[in-house]
């Protein structure tokens, strides 16, 4: 369970994790040696993991973004999942209930590498279906952390 204290914490450096200590500080109304120390717990705890800047995909190339959904032999979704861990396209995967066993989020550079991606890097045993949604618009795409 987190402190008030880490909440307000963690609330301030998910608007900018580039914040000083010492702006936190007095965002949230403490020292900056409770800011820092409080930080480094939190870090030790596995709570935050770390810090990244957020780069807009399609200002960098990757203008194709498909979310993939795999049908997998139930004994070997683990093997598989450990495959796919190594291509860097994949951005996520997650291990979902329902028709489908994994769903794959994916950045490519172009229509072809997709294509390539599809018949070459998912041609791998026990795959035995694949569904291939494009992504037309990004309407959201929060990348920080609900905290309450």
């Amino acid at each position: 369970m987190l402190s008030d204290l880490e909440k307000k914490i963690l609330i301030s450096l998910n608007e900018n994790a580039r914040k000083s200590f010492r702006q936190v500080a007095k965002e949230v109304g403490t020292s900056t040696t409770a800011v820092y120390n409080n930080v480094k717990k939190l870090e030790k705890k596995g709570i935050l993991k770390g810090y990244f800047p957020d780069i807009d995909e399609g200002k960098v190339g990757y203008t194709q973004f498909a979310i993939i959904g795999l049908r997998i032999n139930q004994q070997k979704l683990t093997e598989v999942e450990s495959k796919l861990v190594q291509y860097p396209q994949i951005k996520a995967i997650y291990d979902i209930t329902g028709d489908w066993d994994c769903i794959l989020v994916c950045y490519f550079k172009s229509r072809e590498e997709l294509d390539s991606f599809l018949k070459d890097q998912l041609a791998i045993p026990y795959v035995e279906r694949v569904i291939t949604h494009i992504v037309l618009n990004i309407v959201k795409d929060e990348k920080k952390t609900l905290i309450t």
